[in-house]
């Protein structure tokens, strides 16, 4: 089917989009604290009329006002599937009537909700819940789907996953921006390559931000996207001017400078709160229909991510180390423990592989008595959660691959996809949908392909099945299948030539199982070294090995600094400054171990020695921390000296690498809940003691009319850890609501939480009411759209996020 949308974004053509919807309809008469979904149900002649006024001023392309259009986010009382139809339909209508060539995106916002391990939603009860607002969304008439706003990965990923289920329809996602990173840790970078990855139509970045704070991102995309980029940006900062939110950026000034973007190479165009049909027709205005080409796809290159890690294999990266060692294969306890879902062992052997330098973990299940369906997937969770580095799914089983790719926020590498019948039908397109890179082996039939013709031979037939199944040659790379030489002496021979022909002629990286070219020999590590360097002049661009192995390292590192990898030898330096032969001395910033070139992942002494209190808690090992506890106990260490002493320096720390952008959001909610297992352990045992005092009592809650909080449930669980006693409110909370909260609890503080301009109002009605009622309280305010200079308007105390706001409370609790 022929989507025109996607033939006017293939065409080359700039495309405008609309601006704000929220601040339209508040402009328009949308009452404080009314749902905008309600109201635009029963105003749709209002809806209609701004819709109008935007394709007047230029747009190509309106937005359906169904930003809250899931079932998690709409007033109880309206159907999910006939709201979003609804809503499609009115604007289709005025993209009908406008005379000319429009467009109608379905708007896709977030739940408000995470994905397990930070929540506990489920991924396929996510991708349900899009596909029904997606359906009605079609089923209206929407010409394109557009994911807007979003914060995590894992999530937008579930709305393109939903997307596809439902057809072939032309997708967007657009992803919020704060200081260079997502709300959970992502970078434009590995927003970018996840999204090209899964082939969306085009990506973007929208909301929180006006044109000057959203420059540097809108920068990053454009060199990092081989896909179409879209600029959004606010018409400023939101301000608190008599009681209403203010966005001061006006048409003029706003199009100057987003339209900087186009002429960056942005190919669309459009605003976001704040901004009107007028700073749309200025934009136009002052925007050429001439854009740059969006950078291009590397040949011969793949890019792996997690939520905050990034990893390119081929090219010109340097040669990575994908670590081999969580196994079953001739490891018995390994194995012993997969059969009884235990992951003691494979969780430390993903330590010491991070720790050692990998720049992707090999993650296999597959032992005796083992449901790699119900495995596979609980392992992957667990690793991803505990180190930034990028996965590889080792498993020849189709179901378990699927169900580990559901459980991963970002792009794994899928090892592998064989020659054997059915096996590319049933694995190629899972990679497809998903967006997942993949590893091509040449293997078919019983008998092995020695020579590099007998494995060509398979690999081109692969990348023809490929063909038929519209899987992107662009996610594939190769394994160029290690046999031994103690058997075979040409064996290391033909295995250069598989790297040669597939570097050269097929443009795809290599990889290569290392150790089986020297099965059955002696000084194994010698030979193993001397064939990577060897495969890396030919052009590997990565091994499955070993990385403890202090020679590999070497070789690596060697090679890479040979081979013009190495900019400056700057890594090779780092690593090797105090090198002595045979020492195998590393160091964290070595191309190919992760690190500061690699996955990302912080490598802490913690992670290399016996585990301490603290050490679990900062690195968020909530499986560990009841054993050290009671351990501490049993040796007669008093429990206020554990929490005071070493808890709570613990979480400060946490907190300080989250304020240096060392953690992110993932890292700091387990981090919180190590800490509030801890607490839980010994919470009786404080309450005994006649040292335990009242704790400082504050009320939160979300305000009315707004149903987000999850960043009021992380500020609730840092403040608890931090020894206040937190009342939640939860959210949608009108402010007589929480001021007789306040009184009845005897508050310290009250926290009000916001993430929408329509509903940051609110938060000035409940200043109002504890000043009315006599209540000298403090109020901490917070939320994506809150800024300094609107507390300081209303009254109240800001917070910039979770961490800040411990400070903030305590500064308010001692006076300081």
């Amino acid at each position: 089917m022929t989507f025109p949308f996607r033939q006017a974004l293939e065409s080359g053509a700039a495309l405008f989009f609309d601006g704000g919807l929220g601040t339209m309809l508040q402009a328009r008469g949308l009452p404080p604290g009314e749902s905008p979904e309600a109201f635009s149900l029963a105003r749709p002649d209002v809806l209609a009329g701004i819709h109008a006024e935007y394709l007047a001023s230029g747009s190509d392309v309106i937005t359906t006002n169904t930003f809250g259009g899931t079932h998690y986010k709409l007033p109880p009382g309206l159907d999910c599937f006939d709201f979003n139809r609804r809503m499609a339909e009115i604007a289709k209508s005025a993209a009908a009537a406008a005379g000319r060539p429009a467009f109608v995106a379905g708007s896709i916002g977030p739940t408000g909700k995470f994905l397990r391990p930070l929540g506990d939603l489920g991924f396929e009860e996510l991708v349900e819940a899009f596909r029904v607002q997606i359906r009605g969304l079609m089923a209206g008439g929407a010409d394109l789907l557009l994911a807007e706003t979003q914060f995590d990965l894992a999530e937008a990923r579930a709305a393109v996953v939903a997307a596809r289920l439902e057809g072939n329809l032309p997708i967007g996602v657009s992803m919020t921006f704060e200081n260079g990173t997502s709300l959970t840790g992502s970078t434009p970078e590995i927003f970018a390559a996840t999204f090209a990855n899964m082939g969306v139509d085009f990506i973007g970045t929208n909301c929180s931000a006006g044109p000057a704070e959203m420059a540097d991102t809108v920068t990053r995309l454009l060199a990092a996207s081989p896909l179409p980029v879209m600029a959004q940006p606010n018409a400023g900062l939101p301000e608190l001017v008599d009681g209403e939110t203010v966005f001061r950026l006006t048409p003029e000034p706003f199009a100057q400078a987003a339209g900087r973007f186009g002429a960056q190479g942005a190919r669309l165009l459009g605003g976001c709160c704040g901004t009107t049909p007028e700073h749309i027709r200025n934009l136009r205005a002052v925007s050429g229909t001439e854009r740059p080409a969006c950078a291009v796809a590397r040949q011969g290159q793949i890019t792996l991510t997690s939520r905050s890690g990034l990893v390119t294999l081929g090219g010109d990266a340097p040669l990575r180390i994908i670590g081999e060692r969580i196994n079953p294969t001739g490891k018995k306890q390994l194995s012993a423990e997969l059969a009884a879902g235990e992951f003691t062992t494979a969780l430390r052997f993903a330590d010491e592989q991070v720790a050692a330098g990998a720049a992707l973990l090999d993650i296999n299940v597959g032992a005796p008595m083992v449901d790699e369906v119900a495995l596979l997937p609980e392992l992957v969770s667990r690793v991803a959660a505990r180190h930034a580095t990028p996965l590889a799914l080792d498993s020849p089983n189709s179901l378990a691959v699927e169900a580990a790719l559901k459980a991963y926020p970002g792009s794994p590498l899928v090892n592998s996809i064989t020659g054997e019948a059915g096996h590319m039908e049933k694995m190629g397109p899972i990679c497809r949908d998903f967006g997942a890179p993949f590893i091509l082996l040449p293997l078919k039939g019983k008998k092995l392909p020695e020579t590099a013709a007998e494995r060509i031979a398979v690999i081109e037939a692969l990348l023809q099945q490929m063909e038929k199944l519209r899987v992107p040659r662009r996610l594939a790379a190769v394994d160029v299948l290690v046999l031994t030489v103690s058997s075979n002496a040409l064996a290391a021979r033909e295995c250069l030539d598989v790297i040669r022909y597939c570097n050269e002629t097929l443009r795809l990286p290599t990889v290569a199982g290392l150790s089986n070219i020297s099965f059955g020999l002696p000084a194994r590590e010698l030979v193993n070294s001397a064939f990577l360097s060897m495969g890396m002049g030919a052009g590997l661009a990565g091994c499955i090995a070993n990385p403890g192995s202090g020679r590999i390292r070497e070789a690596v590192a060697s090679g890479n600094l040979l081979l013009g990898k190495d900019p400056a030898a700057t890594a090779f330096i780092e690593g090797y400054s105090a090198w002595t032969p045979g020492s195998g001395k590393t160091g964290a910033g070595e191309p190919g171990a992760g690190g500061k070139d690699g996955s990302g992942a912080a490598r802490s002494g913690a992670e290399k020695a016996a585990l301490s209190l603290e050490d679990a808690v900062i690195l968020g090992r909530k499986d560990e921390i009841l054993a050290l506890v009671e351990a501490e106990l049993n040796q007669g260490t008093d429990p206020f000296s554990l929490v005071g002493d070493r808890l709570i320096p613990a979480i400060g720390e946490v907190g300080k690498r989250y304020e240096r952008k060392e953690y992110f959001l993932p890292q700091l909610i387990r981090s919180a809940e190590t800490m509030q297992t801890a607490f839980a352990k010994l919470k009786p045992l404080l309450e005994k003691d006649s040292r335990a005092g009242q704790k400082p009592v504050v009320v939160m809650a979300t305000v009315e009319g707004d149903i987000h909080d999850i960043g009021k449930n992380i500020v609730n669980l840092m403040l608890g850890n931090h020894g206040f006693d937190v009342v939640d409110l939860g959210k949608d909370v009108p402010a007589s609501a929480i001021v007789h909260a306040a009184k009845e609890r005897g508050a310290d503080i009250v926290g009000l939480s916001a993430l929408m301009t329509t509903t940051m109002v609110r938060m000035k009605d409940t200043v109002d009411q504890l000043a009315q009622a006599g209540m000298d309280i403090p109020v901490m305010v917070g939320g994506a759209v809150v800024t300094p200079a609107f507390a300081e308007a209303i009254g109240a105390v800001y917070s910039g996020d979770a961490v800040d706001a411990v400070r903030v409370a305590k500064e308010l609790m001692t006076g300081e």
